[in-house]
C-alpha cells in the first residue's frame, strides 16, 4: 500500500513538472551585429577597456511584442570595434556608452534632450558605426625603453573633446554650474597597465608593476599636451614579455562609471 502511495505521488509531481514546462521551439539566433565605434573628429577607433568598465553595446529589441524588450547589453573589445553573432532577427534600437560625450542625454525630468542612439533591422551580418566625441586622448610619445627590468614609457594626453563643448551637452542633463561641469573636467588619474596578455586594462593588469598617479582638483591641468613619463615599479624577470598600455579619466561617470579613455597596448620583451 505504501509503494502505490509513492507511485502516485511520483505520477502526479511529474505530471504538474510538465504541464509547467513550455517547449521553446524558436530557432536559434543566427544573425549578427557588428561594428565599431570611432572620433567623429578623427575617424580614428576609440580605445576601450575590456568588459564592464569600458564601452558598453545595449540592445533592445523593438520588433518584440510580446512583453517589453529587455535589454541586450555586450562589451566592446580593447581596439574599439564590437560583434554579437546571437542575434534573433528583428528590429533594434542600438547605443553605445563608454568614455565619451553621451549619445542618449536626459535632463532631470526625465525628458530627452539628445538620442544619437540607432534603430536598424538587423538581418544576416549587420554593420553599424558609432561617431562619439571621447573625453581624452591618449598617445605614446617615442619607444617605451627597458632598464634594470623596469619600463619606461612616455605618454601624452590631450582633451578630445573641448571644455566648452563638454559644458553645452552635459550641463542641460543636470542643469549643473560651470563650477561643477569645470570639477567633471579635472583629470583625476593617468594609469601605466602592466600584463602578461595582451589585453592589458582595467581588468587585466599586474599590480607588482603597474602605476597610478592620481590628481586632485586642477593639478593635471597644466600636464594636457604635455609628456608625461611613468617608469614601472619592482622588477619585471629578464626574458619576460609583457603589455603595457596607458589609461586616463575624467571626473565624470557616463551610467556611473567613471571610465577611462586609452591608447594601443604595446609589447616590450624584458632583457
Amino acid at each position: 500500500m505504501k509503494r502505490l502511495y509513492y507511485i502516485i505521488l511520483n505520477s502526479v509531481l511529474l505530471a504538474g513538472i510538465f504541464s509547467c514546462t513550455k517547449i521553446d521551439n524558436y530557432d536559434e539566433p543566427k544573425e549578427t551585429l557588428k561594428g565599431r565605434v570611432v572620433d567623429v573628429a578623427t575617424g580614428e577607433p576609440v580605445l576601450t577597456d575590456q568588459g564592464s568598465e569600458g564601452t558598453r553595446v545595449r540592445m533592445r529589441e523593438l520588433s518584440w511584442t510580446a512583453a517589453n524588450p529587455e535589454n541586450l547589453d555586450f562589451f566592446c573589445m580593447k581596439e574599439g570595434v564590437f560583434q554579437n553573432t546571437k542575434v534573433f532577427k528583428g528590429t533594434y534600437n542600438v547605443r553605445v556608452d563608454g568614455a565619451f560625450i553621451p549619445l542618449v542625454r536626459l535632463n532631470d525630468n526625465g525628458d530627452t534632450i539628445a538620442n544619437e542612439s540607432k534603430t536598424l533591422d538587423i538581418k544576416g551580418v549587420t554593420e553599424l558605426e558609432f561617431k562619439v566625441q571621447p573625453f581624452l586622448k591618449l598617445e605614446w610619445v617615442g619607444t617605451p625603453s627597458v632598464a634594470n627590468g623596469k619600463i619606461t614609457a612616455t605618454v601624452k594626453v590631450t582633451r578630445a573633446v573641448s571644455p566648452a563643448d563638454f559644458k553645452a551637452k552635459i550641463g542641460p542633463m543636470g542643469n549643473y554650474s560651470d563650477a561643477e561641469l569645470d570639477e567633471m573636467l579635472q583629470v583625476t588619474d593617468v594609469r601605466l597597465f602592466v600584463s602578461q596578455v595582451p589585453y592589458v586594462g582595467y581588468r587585466e593588469w599586474d599590480n607588482r608593476y603597474s602605476v597610478i598617479n592620481e590628481y586632485s582638483g586642477n593639478d593635471f591641468e597644466a600636464l594636457l599636451g604635455q609628456p608625461i613619463t611613468i617608469t614601472t615599479q619592482e622588477t619585471i624577470p629578464s626574458g619576460r614579455t609583457v603589455f603595457i598600455r596607458a589609461a586616463a579619466r575624467i571626473n565624470y561617470a557616463t551610467e556611473n562609471i567613471k571610465r577611462h579613455n586609452y591608447n594601443a597596448a604595446a609589447r616590450v620583451d624584458i632583457p
